[in-house]
């Protein structure tokens, strides 16, 4: 047979992935649909009064996770036992009633009782076609990837009743977003949202980088505002050498590396970007590293971005919002030489970001605390070079290590 994939968008919702099979030797044919995106920040429930042969004809996105249930009949269809599903309100009640029918002649003959009250059943899932009386359709989704239409949207929509909802942990260890028992392992302190100031909580745990070290991973999410917050800061001290770790970006899928850009003590990180995660290196920047470009005579300074974890492309992206955003090529007092350099600046960029030019990504890290994952590794990386050097005096200065005294301050204090 042949399988068709349509990549599409449902207005006022988001992307998803429309799959058709046919069969040309038997006609049998298939639908199915697949979430295009990630697993959503939370859960969904849709609840929706069906009242009128409009209700009937509703769009609806049934993912194989979600729950569909009938209160009124007592009917529920558990997660798992549908393939997710582009259809409409009367779809659904039909894809039951052709489900229960399924087995029926093998019911009858061999238990009449049960065949009868599924019949009974069945008749009852018809009426509900018909309208004769007005019924609830609740879809229940974890994933928050199922949807129902509003075709008053964007005007509220009286009949459909819309809430979020935060997964239990049973929940999203079902999804495979978390192992059970792992919140164990999390700490959590109240806090105060940096954006409305109402109280809040962080979530802190510490994990092991392979090949590399601690580090701190720190979420704070407030229920006020929605305001959210990641923050990563290197668990172990600051090295007894300097980093300086070159990439040469040779292959679009360089782009995909993961990089975890570290924070200092006293600020926030913005949160990661939305976007592919493949198995690639781990990029891990401290703030008092700087990054360098050579092919575009481009530095970064140290802590210009703050901290995140993001890919290579999302660092790059970052970098060409900020200079997007420079005030000096906004406005009647730009000068046109200076945004045209900035322009063509952006434009090679892009290029890189597109894998349509090479170049090489250099990390300068004096605190020795940035790091870019060798996936050769224990095997050496050809396109990465980590070079370690003694640091000047100044940059231990910048770091605060020369008037920092570890040993004997005890007796110091006492003179």
């Amino acid at each position: 047979g042949v399988t068709r994939l349509l990549l599409t968008r449902i207005p006022f919702f988001k992307e998803i992935i429309v799959s058709s099979f046919s069969c040309d030797s038997c006609s049998w044919a298939n639908t199915e649909i697949q979430s295009a995106g990630r697993v959503q920040e939370q859960g969904v429930r849709y609840s929706l009064t069906v009242t009128s042969r409009q209700d009937m004809d509703r769009q609806v996105v049934k993912t194989d996770c979600a729950t569909a249930t009938i209160p009124e009949l007592d009917f529920e269809i558990p997660p798992f036992t549908q393939r997710g599903v582009l259809t409409t309100v009367e779809g659904i009640i039909d894809r039951a009633i052709a489900g229960l029918e399924q087995d029926q002649p093998v019911r009858r003959a061999t238990d009449e009782g049960v065949a009868w009250k599924i019949e009974e059943f069945i008749g009852k899932l018809r009426q509900l076609k018909e309208l004769q009386s007005p019924f609830t359709l609740v879809i229940d989704d974890p994933s928050g990837n199922s949807f129902v239409e509003n075709p008053r949207a964007p005007q509220r929509d009286n009949a459909l009743v819309v809430t979020r909802y935060r997964r239990s942990p049973q929940q999203a260890a079902v999804l495979g977003l978390q192992v059970p028992g792992c919140w164990a392992r999390v700490l959590q302190f109240n806090t105060n949202c940096p954006e409305c100031n109402a109280p809040a909580h962080t979530n802190m745990k510490l994990v092991q980088i392979p090949h590399f070290k601690e580090v701190i991973i720190m979420a704070t999410n407030c229920e006020s505002c929605g305001h959210r917050t990641n923050e990563v800061k290197s668990g172990g001290a600051i090295e007894p050498q300097g980093t300086r770790i070159t990439l040469r970006i040779t292959d679009p899928s360089d782009m995909t590396r993961d990089v975890l850009k570290v924070q200092g003590p006293s600020n926030l990180p913005r949160p990661p970007p939305a976007g592919p995660s493949w198995a690639a290196p781990l990029f891990l920047q401290s703030e008092t590293c700087s990054v360098e470009i050579p092919e575009l005579e481009f530095e970064l300074g140290m802590g210009a971005l703050g901290g995140k974890f993001t890919t290579l492309e999302g660092l790059l992206k970052d970098v060409r919002d900020l200079v997007e955003r420079n005030p000096f090529t906004l406005g009647d007092s730009s000068a046109p030489s200076r945004t045209e350099k900035l322009q063509e600046f952006i434009g090679k960029l892009q290029e890189i970001i597109e894998g349509q030019r090479t170049a090489h990504f250099v990390m300068d890290d004096p605190a020795g605390n940035s790091y870019l994952q060798n996936v050769f590794a224990p095997e050496q990386d050809p396109e990465l070079r980590v070079e370690r050097y003694e640091r000047t005096f100044q940059q231990n200065e910048d770091l605060g290590l020369n008037d920092m005294k570890t040993e004997g301050y005890e007796e110091a204090e006492g003179r």
